[in-house]
């Protein structure tokens, strides 16, 4: 069984993968960190960023070990500087 998910990319992630936004179908279960692992196998500079992006679920901040469903947004936030 899979789900499919959109994606939503922001500063470093945007930067590595070239785009805003990716549309995924994945395994089920899957986790926001299952997710994050996946990433960054495929882009491995965005390790540096592992431990220090903040996630969200349609819309609402989530710890790293909430279950996705199918259809569900997901964001991953770095720390951007800016002024």
């Amino acid at each position: 069984m899979t789900i499919k998910i959109t994606v939503k990319l922001f500063a470093a992630y945007q930067e590595a993968y070239q785009a805003s936004e990716l549309s995924l179908e994945l395994p089920n279960p899957l986790t926001v960190n299952d997710l994050l692992v996946k990433l960054i196998s495929e882009k491995p500079e965005l390790s540096q960023w592992q431990e220090i992006t903040r996630f969200g679920v349609n819309l609402e901040f989530v710890e790293r070990t909430t279950l996705l469903n199918d259809g569900d947004e997901v964001v991953f936030i770095p720390p951007v500087n800016g002024g």
